[in-house]
Parts: structure tokens; C-alpha cells; sequence
């Protein structure tokens, strides 16, 4: 059977980027213990090409910021649905996520973030 992934793209602030890839780190520890197969989060490097919109672009990040890109995969989207339900419902996650969208000194805005499920496509 082939796998299912949840994608997703959001701009942080460029000098917050070590303290997001260090609560990265433990979110993906929390989603394999839970059942995914896979957490992965990359940064932006080489960000536009020629004749296509930027992610910089959709997402409206300013000069300041970075864009991650990343995905989570899953055995299906049964098993994804199964891992997000007790991720959900896992207490450490509100303690790792909490402080990073805090108002008085956000790091992560997830209205600023494009999410989606993917089923495949081509493999």
C-alpha cells in the first residue's frame, strides 16, 4: 500500500531559527512515537527560480524570514488521522508549541502556514 503524507510551507523569523529547529526536533520525536513514518523539515536555500511563483511569494515572508518546507508521512491516511488524534491529544505538544506562538513573541504563525494531506500521486 502505498503512503500518505501531510505537507506543509510557513515563513519563521531568520534569527528564531535555532530555537524552532530544536522544538522541530522534539515535535518529530512525538509524531514517530505516535505512529508516523516520517518527520522531515527543511529551510529555504535557493528560493526563486525563473519563471515560477516563490514560496517566498505565497506565503508573503518578508526579507527578515525563512521558509520551511516540510512533511510527515504516514502508512495511510487511516494511520494519519489515528497519529494527528493523539497528537492532539499529547500534553507535551502544547508545551512545545505553546511558547512558539505566543502573541507577546510569536515564532510560528500557523495562519501564515499552507497545511494539506497528499495521497499519491507518482512513486
Amino acid at each position: 500500500m502505498a503512503n500518505y503524507i501531510d505537507g506543509f510551507v510557513f515563513p519563521i523569523p531568520g534569527d528564531r531559527l535555532e530555537e524552532y529547529q530544536r522544538v522541530a526536533g522534539e515535535v518529530a520525536a512525538i509524531w514517530k512515537e505516535h505512529g508516523a513514518l516520517d518527520y522531515l523539515e527543511f529551510v529555504g536555500d535557493d528560493m526563486h527560480r525563473e519563471g515560477t511563483r516563490s514560496f517566498v511569494d505565497m506565503s508573503g515572508a518578508s526579507d527578515n524570514e525563512s521558509i520551511v518546507f516540510g512533511w510527515i508521512t504516514y502508512e495511510s491516511r487511516e494511520s494519519r488521522d489515528l497519529v494527528n488524534e493523539k497528537i492532539e491529544a499529547d500534553p507535551r505538544m502544547i508545551e512545545l508549541v505553546g511558547p512558539l506562538m505566543d502573541p507577546a513573541n510569536p515564532i510560528f504563525d500557523s495562519l501564515r502556514m499552507a497545511y494539506a494531506g497528499f495521497k499519491p500521486l507518482v512513486h
